[in-house]
């Protein structure tokens, strides 16, 4: 299995150097996967975990890992670019407990009003039915929710902000777009989406449309393949929506098309609540 990142700006090595050091607060079993995004548009950060600076000037849409770290409680914050220790965090401190075996995305986002916040996302790596895809689409943009269309009918509903919708597809090139929740009437796209067999992509939608800042982030996890006749299973429990089947069998991703799926409000700078996602 590979889990691969695309990443923007610099620093994308550094993060995952200064973790290592910082260490868990407990550590047990087998290392988790860890990976982080910065979604907060025109702020550079510092990046502290368990009180120890990890990332000076880390910018806006910088995805970076994945990260082996023993599983444990670690607590990250993020600060203004040079602060002189974590106490006056703009997003957190907020405390994470990894598993065992477990696959994260932490993203520093806007809220759907636009002030920054943090989602921790739990990557699903189960294995995937044979001949097939995943797309996940995570919504973590300033934006009101969403309907998403495959060839103008709906496959994913009433998507709100911090919320993400998984899809078990055929290899190929989706058609997609986006309507207002509840209707059918495009408001953006269609732009080509491209499934991979045995591949899982998430798409990170960042930024504020209505600032003109919106962008995309992609990471993929690879070699997820099965067996013909297995049964795929969610290791967070979560449903795939019904499977798609698009017309033409391709290899890779263009996923960050999907970045074009969702409208925005104006981005702000207060302090945003902390979710751990579902």
């Amino acid at each position: 299995m590979r889990n691969k990142i695309f990443t923007a700006g610099a620093g994308a090595a550094a993060i995952a150097a200064a973790i290592a050091l910082a260490g868990p607060a407990q550590a047990a079993g087998e290392d988790a996967q860890l990976s982080v995004l910065h979604g907060v548009p025109g702020l550079t950060v510092d990046v502290w975990v368990n009180g120890e600076r990890t990332l000076d000037d880390f910018t806006s849409g910088t995805l970076a890992g994945p990260l082996a770290l023993p599983a444990g409680a670690y607590e990250l914050a993020i600060t203004a670019s040079d602060a002189a220790d974590a106490s006056a965090a703009v997003i957190g401190p907020v405390s994470v407990t990894l598993e065992s075996n477990g696959n994260y995305t932490a993203v520093a986002n806007l809220d759907a009003g636009g002030n920054p916040t943090a989602n921790l996302f739990t990557n699903n790596v189960s294995q995937i039915e044979a001949g097939k895809g995943k797309l996940t689409v995570r919504h973590t943009a300033a934006a009101p929710a969403v309907d998403v269309l495959a060839g103008g009918t709906p496959v994913i509903s009433n998507l709100a902000n911090s919320s993400e919708q998984t899809l078990t597809l055929d290899p190929g090139t989706i058609p997609a777009a986006v309507a207002a929740a509840g209707t059918t009437n495009p408001v953006l796209g269609p732009a080509d989406v491209t499934v991979a067999q045995g591949t899982h992509t998430i798409v990170y939608a960042w930024g504020s449309l209505a600032n003109n800042n919106l962008q995309p982030a992609v990471q993929t996890i690879e070699g997820l393949h099965s067996s013909p006749g297995s049964v795929p299973g969610a290791r967070d429990g979560s449903a795939d929506a019904a499977a798609v089947s698009p017309a033409a069998a391709a290899v890779g991703f263009a996923a960050a098309a999907l970045a074009l799926l969702f409208a925005g409000v104006g981005a702000s700078r207060a302090i945003g609540a902390v979710r751990g996602q579902r």
